[in-house]
């Protein structure tokens, strides 16, 4: 049980879940708009997850305590280092069109951990992305929904017409509310100055305002030209489980509840497609 726990906690705290959770999004758009599974693009994807999750979370502890680091942290360096490598190698076998939009999605990735922007924008003394009040949550949303619904488009050579910016506009919504359990849960650690949802309008405004946009999220199906039963059921399906999660959110939560149930949503999304389809 013990070496279980320990395992559970490297796969989370490591970023792998988090990483199959984006690679989950992406094959998502592959089945929906009829794309082949571009296996370089899909190990791209997950290495790149995990090198810039890594990076993001534990860029500061590195810096100031890189001579006294947990054994713990020292073996997700070495696990990122490794992930980085492979994030290189894949980044040769992509299409230059999908490069230049990476490229773009990287740059946000660096400035949202890194400390370069001026100190008039920011209300701490970070001055990173990460740290402009009410911001973090659409950075996040922003970059996956890019990653997983873009890139794989425009690598697979499609145009982006309706039915692409609809999914765009699905996939930012769906990673938004995925994104409260997190911050409802953080509500007792994150600075004031941040300027969370939760923190600006409390917890069951919160989750009000979650089940609002998944029902959104629903009804934007509707509006696409070629609609798929498959896909519309498993929307409808994965939203409502998504409900119960949000429902179910507090302040003080189990120690695996959103790191491990809530952020796996879409390996289920992805696995309920799989089996419908």
């Amino acid at each position: 049980m013990w070496l279980l726990k320990r395992l559970l906690d490297f796969y989370i705290n490591s970023s792998i879940h988090v990483a199959l959770t984006v690679c989950s999004l992406y094959w998502i758009t592959v089945i929906e708009f009829g794309l082949s599974l571009n296996k370089d693009l899909l190990f791209f994807t997950f290495f790149a997850t995990i090198t810039g999750y890594n990076f993001v979370k534990y860029f500061g502890l590195a810096k100031f305590h890189h001579r006294r680091l947990a054994n713990w942290l020292k073996y997700i360096q070495i696990f990122s280092f490794f992930s980085f490598l492979g994030l290189c190698y894949f980044t040769f076998e992509l299409e230059k069109e999908t490069l230049i939009y990476l490229i773009g999605l990287g740059i946000i990735t660096f400035l949202y951990a890194i400390p370069l922007l001026p100190k008039k924008y920011f209300l701490d003394t970070s001055k990173n992305l990460r740290a402009i009040s009410g911001l973090k949550i659409y950075i996040i949303a922003f970059v996956w929904s890019m990653a997983t619904v873009i890139i794989p488009v425009v690598n697979a050579d499609v145009a982006i017409d309706n039915d692409v910016i609809v999914t765009l506009l699905q996939r930012f919504l769906f990673v938004v509310v995925l994104t409260f359990p997190f911050e409802i849960r953080d509500m007792q650690f994150d600075n004031l100055k941040l300027g969370t949802i939760p923190q600006r309008i409390g917890v069951k405004q919160t989750k009000i305002i979650g089940a609002v946009l998944l029902i959104i999220f629903c009804l934007l199906e509707f509006l696409k030209d070629e609609m798929s039963q498959v896909q519309t059921f498993s929307t409808i399906v994965i939203s409502t489980l998504m409900i119960v999660f949000l429902i179910a959110s507090e302040v003080k939560q189990p120690k695996y509840y959103s790191s491990f149930l809530v952020e796996g949503v879409p390996i289920i999304w992805l696995l309920l497609i799989l089996f419908c389809t």
